[in-house]
């Protein structure tokens, strides 16, 4: 469940780092993106093509890679991402520091109740081997999980091995991370189509936030779901969705 009691979603352009010509000043701008999404408790990331005209899947590719890696646990970084180009300059993205990436490596620290991601190692008889960051894979009772899945557990046994089971993100009671989606569609179509009770584009066009700060709290209190919308840097949101027949 998320800690605001609504699902907070942005969205952010695939050319949201086209100023920036170096891959470690790329990394670096999107590093502060992922932070940012981390510290106001993001649930999802959504990366849009803001230039339909323009095949723009290198950008939006590039930008979801560095999202998803740093919203990756560190332990499980190795065996999801492998050795890719464009992590050239992985080492300089800051940490999350949330509680899916613990500092805990032992698995004599490990608590029943704890929930870690992990991968699927191996399938047995008796279930997956998951590893979840400690010494000795967890097992999965009577779960064939694809190798290389990645999976929320939650674990139920420590002794001389661990058992876990797989766990739902909704029930856990802190902030767990973002999730990263690509979106083929419009923004206008992720706009009319997306569910969002509440949208938020943010534009230097726009009202001030102060004229318009009560109004919104009080929409804030009543939705389900959010969407806060971002521009280029070249092209603004009164640009982008201009282009595509829309008026903010």
């Amino acid at each position: 469940m998320s800690l605001h009691g609504k699902k907070l979603s942005i969205a952010v352009p695939a050319s949201v780092v086209s100023d920036t010509p170096h891959l470690r000043e790329k990394t670096s701008k999107i590093g502060l993106i992922g932070r940012a999404a981390a510290i106001f408790r993001v649930d999802e990331t959504i990366i849009y093509s803001d230039n339909p005209e323009a095949n723009q899947r290198a950008e939006s590719d590039l930008v979801a890679t560095l999202l998803a890696y740093m919203e990756t646990p560190q332990y499980l970084r190795k065996r999801l991402f492998g050795l890719r180009p464009e992590l050239q300059y992985a080492g300089i993205l800051p940490p999350l520091r949330t509680p899916h990436h613990p500092l805990n490596r032992k698995m004599k620290n490990l608590k029943v109740g704890e929930y870690r991601e992990g991968v699927a190692l191996a399938k047995t008889r008796e279930g997956t081997l998951v590893d979840v960051g400690v010494e000795k894979p967890a097992l999965i009772l009577n779960e064939q999980i694809s190798v290389g899945k990645r999976v929320t557990v939650k674990i139920v046994k420590v002794d001389t091995h661990i058992v876990a089971e797989l766990a739902n993100r909704d029930e856990i009671r802190e902030y767990w991370g973002y999730v990263v989606t690509v979106e083929k569609r419009s923004l206008e179509k992720i706009l009319k189509g997306g569910g969002f009770d509440l949208t938020i584009a943010t534009s230097k066009y726009g009202a001030p936030f102060t004229d318009v700060a009560e109004e919104m709290a009080e929409k804030w209190r009543k939705a389900k779901r959010v969407l806060v919308v971002f521009g280029a840097p070249t092209r603004g949101l009164y640009e982008i969705v201009k282009h595509e027949g829309l008026n903010l």
